[in-house]
């Protein structure tokens, strides 16, 4: 029986060796192991904005795939690392906030503030705490390869979580930030910008009734109705910005043919407004 894929999200980029590296930790302890790469380019230290592509990606991976996600700038410090085990998949992180979206999905009322947040019946975690699964020795600022990677590895070659470390019942929790209403205008922001340079919001699809009668604002820029694609018939000529539903179920900015982040000079934390239109 294959093992599990270990599927991998960092802010390492991708002209440094680090993210390579860690593929050679895997490959090393289980040359057989299916490695996928969801992005190495996380906006350094954001962690938010990895909790939010780690949320909106993982359930489009095989049933029990083990996430390693590493947006770490406390590594080397107390802050602890962490398996954590959902319904659906494996989650290898620093406790940092960084499973707050995945977390989300199981919590009946997620909380308004950052803190800790206790977990759900059907998710369990413990802190990896056993160095017989880590390299020999431990580098303080390389986390990702000496202790993630292995333990990514052991656990893809069937090593129980029990026997990583000590079962744990809370996890550090950031709020996700969530769009705000008043009367007919929705109020969110940017939270990720993608290759393309499209502007990706934390305006889910469920928070528009209709998407035709609806302006969105950004940067003092308007767009009328909501467009089926990249290649907008609505938005010819000399309109090129648009905004539509993108892949992960949230609202983006876009520009046909062109970048987004770089024509309106925005990135992630820019307010997107959203307002309903006289008779929509």
């Amino acid at each position: 029986m294959s093992s599990p894929p270990i599927v991998l999200t960092t802010d390492f980029g991708t002209s440094d060796p680090y993210a390579g590296v860690m593929k050679g930790v895997i490959l090393g302890l289980n040359p057989d192991a299916t490695i996928v790469d969801l992005t190495h380019q996380i906006q350094p230290q954001n962690i938010l904005q990895g909790a939010f592509v780690l949320g909106a990606s993982h359930r489009y991976f095989p049933q029990g795939a083990i996430h390693v996600a590493v947006v770490d700038p406390g590594v080397g410090t107390g802050r602890r690392a962490i398996l954590v085990d959902t319904p659906t998949a494996r989650f290898l992180a620093p406790d940092n906030g960084l499973l707050s979206y995945v977390l989300r999905e199981y919590l009946d009322d997620p909380p308004g503030e950052p803190g800790r947040v206790r977990l759900p019946a059907n998710v369990t975690a413990h802190q990896l705490t056993e160095p017989m699964y880590w390299l020999d020795p431990v580098i303080p600022t390389f986390h990702g390869r000496d202790i993630f990677a292995p333990v990514a590895a052991h656990l893809s070659l069937g090593v129980a979580a029990t026997s990583l470390g000590p079962a744990i019942d809370d996890l550090v929790w950031l709020p996700a930030p969530r769009p705000s209403r008043q009367g007919d205008r929705l109020t969110g922001q940017v939270v990720y910008a993608d290759h393309f340079g499209n502007l990706v919001t934390n305006i889910a699809a469920h928070d528009l009734a209709d998407s035709n009668s609806v302006q969105v604002e950004i940067k003092g820029q308007r767009i009328t109705g909501l467009s089926q694609t990249f290649q907008s018939p609505e938005n010819p000529g000399d309109q090129p910005l648009l905004a539509l539903m993108g892949s992960l179920g949230y609202l983006e900015i876009a520009v046909r043919n062109g970048s987004a982040a770089a024509t309106l000079g925005a990135g992630v934390g820019e307010t997107v407004r959203v307002s309903t239109l006289p008779g929509g």
